[in-house]
């Protein structure tokens, strides 16, 4: 699997490295915040602010962090561009929140079990961020056949959640406490899988962290090796576009 190349999005460039390394050890290398997907093989959606709460009709409620509408729209666009071109998604915290939304879901805004959900690791080692609960993965799910089926432990770091469930969306994974940890897409998508824990900071210390960043690579290598895998320039912009978009 060489030269795969992973379209990256971002609100602080200060907060990359540990996505960057993970993708690394994958063999993939990243592209930041890019314009488009043309010649890339993958995008990840990561952590990051809150999503704005207009784009699932709801008020900004006092907890909720202020908007970036300039990422949202951003990785609004990539989102409908790899999904049109089937490219392989992985979204991440903020990203799995985005991913719904997209797909016309809602969002918890502020989690009544925050102290459960939003736990910073301290000192920890990069890749070694301790697990804080654990997670339960539906059998008969991409996740489960990535990681596995049943009880994993994740880390966690944050105060929103999934509430109601986009279209054409299954959960995969859920929290003790109820809490969606996990979204993936139906069908035949090539791989659109979305978390709410962080497996960038676990990659070193779980192997099923680890796994999701090689299953990452593997759909894109796939991809790839089919004979119009990568976007080309000329069905880039239109891709971008929901208006033109299938």
């Amino acid at each position: 699997m060489g030269n795969l190349r992973a379209g990256v999005t971002f609100g602080n460039a200060a907060k990359t490295a540990p996505y960057e390394s993970a993708l690394r050890e994958a063999g993939i290398e990243t592209v930041p915040n890019p314009a488009s997907l043309e010649g890339l093989d993958g995008l990840l959606l990561t952590g990051g602010s809150d999503v704005n709460p207009v784009r699932y009709g709801q008020k900004r409620a006092a907890e909720s962090e202020a908007p970036d509408d300039a990422r949202d729209e951003l990785e609004m666009r990539l989102l409908q561009e790899a999904l049109a071109a089937d490219l392989p998604v992985l979204a991440i915290c903020r990203g799995m929140q985005l991913f719904n939304v997209f797909h016309k879901g809602t969002l918890i805004q502020h989690l009544p079990s925050v102290d459960v959900h939003r736990v910073k690791a301290r000192d920890a080692e990069p890749g070694k961020h301790p697990g804080v609960h654990s997670i339960r993965v539906n059998p008969d799910t991409r996740l489960a056949g990535i990681i596995g089926a049943g009880e994993h432990d994740v880390n966690s770091r944050h105060h929103q959640a999934v509430d109601c469930v986009g279209g054409g969306l299954i959960v995969s994974a859920r929290a003790a406490d109820g809490v969606i940890e996990a979204l993936e897409l139906t069908g035949n998508a090539t791989f659109a899988v979305a978390v709410e824990w962080h497996p960038e900071d676990r990659v070193a210390v779980s192997s099923a962290d680890r796994k999701l960043f090689e299953a990452f690579a593997q759909a894109m290598a796939q991809r790839a090796s089919d004979g119009d895998g990568r976007t080309s320039r000329s069905t880039a912009a239109q891709l971008a576009n929901p208006r033109s978009s299938p």
